[in-house]
């Protein structure tokens, strides 16, 4: 299943390992390790933030996505299953619409 993994990043944390020259090294790691479909980065309300798409094969792997993040940035993790236009399609909406109108 597809899902959006959003990452914040705590000031505290990154900007360390910004001034010790080893957050490349750190996000790279990471990106390697989980090894997204997408991967952006932002801010939001203030704060740094990573914006990643991944597969996740079954629940069981949740921890393999979320715990390089909390355990090198102490970052608060949010997943949220999403789906291309062609999932939404073969949803069935149409159907449903009409069963539940």
């Amino acid at each position: 299943m597809r899902m959006l993994l959003i990452a914040t990043l705590p000031h505290h944390t990154f900007n360390a390992a910004v001034k010790d020259g080893s957050v490349g090294a750190k996000m790279g790691k990471i990106l390697n390790a989980i090894k997204p479909e997408s991967v952006h980065f932002t801010e939001i309300c203030g704060k740094r933030t990573a914006i990643v798409i991944v597969d996740l094969p079954d629940a069981s792997k949740i921890p393999s996505l979320a715990e390089p993040w909390f355990l090198t940035f102490e970052a608060d993790v949010q997943l949220h299953p999403v789906m291309t236009p062609e999932d939404l399609q073969r949803g069935g909406l149409d159907n449903l619409g009409k069963q539940w109108s």
